[in-house]
């Protein structure tokens, strides 16, 4: 038998780099972990327990579904691992566990499954899941602990164990007991105490991670150099974050300028609340930003001037969430209308 010669044709780039969404979505695994390790060392055990079992939940969640539609296995691409790190991350610490992996299924299921798995995603499935359990349990999610707690380590946040549908217990009573921190203790986020009591937090502290926060509301330093790590390696687009953040940054600065009284500094927005893992992580998620360059600028401004407006005037105190889902709802507009033209095209022309 006589083999007859081919020549395949393809279109650039004809040189790929040989990096697969495996590969890419562990070295996002690599980057959270830090972030994960430093909520424990700020969190204790109660925080330990949250990212287990809300990653857990999220894995299961995967598996249960892929069984469910007949597809194999995709625990393998690491896409809910980030998801259920990510997750945990931007829940309170003192968060029950029944109530993570409630937020875990949620996340996979309306999230990722619905839209019919990894790539297919319209919202990050991770801010689907904070979104629902926002709604679904109120008091919870806004329920704060001190960081550094002397006892973190040999005993959990009462609320870790609450049962469904028992009242979880007075977390005031158990931070009476953590004296040596309680003393500027006030269960409330630096968000909360500048919107409400119009009480700044130092920058050291909002850069060292020293204050009432979500799990991933970490050093916001530690933020930006695992997410330094994965743009060097070109496992994240530099350009959304840094638009995320200008973007707020600028925003802020003309308010600023217009009522410093009433207004906080630029520093004090960029560094406090969910606006740095949420820019570094989440806004930057492959399957729900734009991909033309015009695009991803467009994109990252508008999470970071709706964040800044949310906070400012919004009854919420943090708006970070909100503005990455409504970027992810716009994104595929933003891919319509800033698409480059084409080589030659003549326009108004059609062909």
């Amino acid at each position: 038998m006589t083999l007859t010669p081919r020549i395949e044709l393809r279109p650039s780039p004809h040189v790929v780099k040989g990096a697969s969404v495996e590969h890419i979505m562990f070295h996002v695994v690599l980057a959270l972990l830090p972030i994960a390790t430093f909520s424990v060392w700020q969190y204790g055990l109660s925080a330990l327990a949250l990212i287990v079992v809300v990653t857990l939940a999220c894995i299961a969640s995967e598996r249960l579904f892929n069984r469910f539609s007949g597809k194999p296995s995709t625990l393998s691409d690491w896409s809910a691992t980030i998801t259920g790190l990510l997750l945990a991350l931007a829940l309170p610490p003192t968060f029950p566990l029944w109530m993570g992996a409630v937020a875990g299924f949620t996340a996979i299921a309306l999230g990722k499954a619905l839209f019919g798995g990894i790539g297919c995603n319209v919202l990050n499935p991770a801010l689907v899941g904070r979104a629902f359990v926002q709604a679904a349990f109120p008091v919870a999610i806004t329920t704060w602990v001190p960081a550094f707690a002397p006892r973190r380590f040999s005993e959990f946040v009462p609320t870790t164990f609450t049962a469904p549908l028992m009242t979880p217990p007075d977390i005031a009573a158990w931070a009476l007991q953590e004296k040596s921190v309680l003393d500027g203790f006030t269960g409330a986020t630096p968000l909360a105490r500048w919107k409400f009591e119009n009480v700044l937090a130092t920058p050291a502290d909002l850069l060292s991670g020293a204050v009432t926060a979500s799990a991933g509301e970490t050093s916001a330093l530690l933020i930006l150099l695992c997410g330094a790590y994965l743009a060097a390696r070109r496992f994240m687009d530099w350009r959304i974050p840094v638009a995320v953040l200008g973007s707020a940054a600028l925003t802020a600065l003309v308010f600023q300028l217009i009522d410093p009284a009433r207004y906080p500094d630029p520093l004090f927005v960029l560094l406090s609340g969910g606006l740095m893992i949420g820019a570094v992580f989440m806004a930057s998620d492959m399957a729900t930003s734009p991909v033309t360059p015009k695009g991803v600028w467009l994109y990252g401004a508008l999470i970071g001037v709706l964040t800044v407006m949310i906070r400012y005037f919004g009854g919420l105190t943090e708006g970070v969430m909100y503005a990455i889902l409504i970027g992810n709802a716009l994104s595929p507009l933003i891919d319509q209308v800033t698409q480059p033209k084409v080589f030659g095209e003549v326009k108004g022309k059609k062909t």
